[in-house]
């Protein structure tokens, strides 16, 4: 079962081995010495697997009412990849956005070239929101969308396992 919850002072020394993976630093870099707190303004999540910490998942919020929208970004563990792990804290998250926090819009932002986290990301219904000036050149990230708030609820509300304690 995947579950997410608040971050705990016992999680930070396996959230930092992950971090530090290839297959994570290869896209987040080298965790700060003071990670995960270094950024106040995000709220971070361990994403739990039976148990096991898995990975992280983090979101940021903007407030003002006339440009309200969430940003998330996720690792996940590259030893449990390929168990939908990422997608279902991802679903987890984007319900959570949605439903309880009134987010109509969520972005997330992957390197152009991790093709793994982009195949994720349109599993859950993340769609490529290309600038008009990344058109023409191969751009180094991705801003990607998931729209319309009225499709992220259906989908969310139908999953049964969301289960997000923030």
């Amino acid at each position: 079962m995947i579950t997410l919850r608040p971050l705990a002072a016992a999680d930070i020394s396996e959230l930092c081995r992950i971090h530090r993976e290839p297959g994570v630093a290869d896209w987040w870099g080298i965790p700060s010495p003071d990670f995960p707190s270094e950024d106040p303004t995000a709220h971070r999540l361990v994403i739990d697997y039976d148990g096991l910490v898995a990975g992280m998942i983090q979101f940021f919020e903007e407030e003002d009412p006339d440009y309200r929208h969430a940003m998330v970004d996720i690792f996940v563990d590259p030893a449990l990849h390929g168990r939908g792990i990422g997608t279902e804290a991802l679903r987890q998250t984007v319900h959570h956005l949605v439903a309880v926090r009134g987010h109509h819009r969520i972005t997330i932002d992957p390197a152009a070239d991790n093709a793994a986290a982009i195949h994720t990301y349109e599993k859950v219904g993340f769609q490529t929101r290309r600038h008009p000036s990344q058109l023409r050149a191969r751009p180094r990230r991705l801003r990607l969308a998931r729209l319309p708030a009225d499709g992220v609820r259906q989908q969310s509300l139908s999953s049964s396992s969301s289960s997000v304690r923030a």
